[in-house]
């Protein structure tokens, strides 16, 4: 599932850097941190490689 924000890509990186034992999980805040627990490293890397142009930087929900 591609990201559909900039700051969900953003997010979805710093998880799975964390994922990979990049940077230290205790770093992880917020919604970066629900991810790296919930979503597979696969899932996060879909996501971490959606381009971002043409993104907006939040979406209303």
């Amino acid at each position: 599932m591609p990201a559909k924000s900039k700051a969900q890509q953003k997010a979805a990186g710093a998880a799975l850097s964390a994922k990979r034992d990049e940077t230290p999980k205790g770093e992880l805040r917020g919604a970066s941190k629900e991810m790296a627990e919930s979503m597979t490293e696969a899932q996060l890397e879909e996501m971490a490689s959606t381009k971002r142009k043409g993104k907006p930087e939040h979406v209303k929900q």
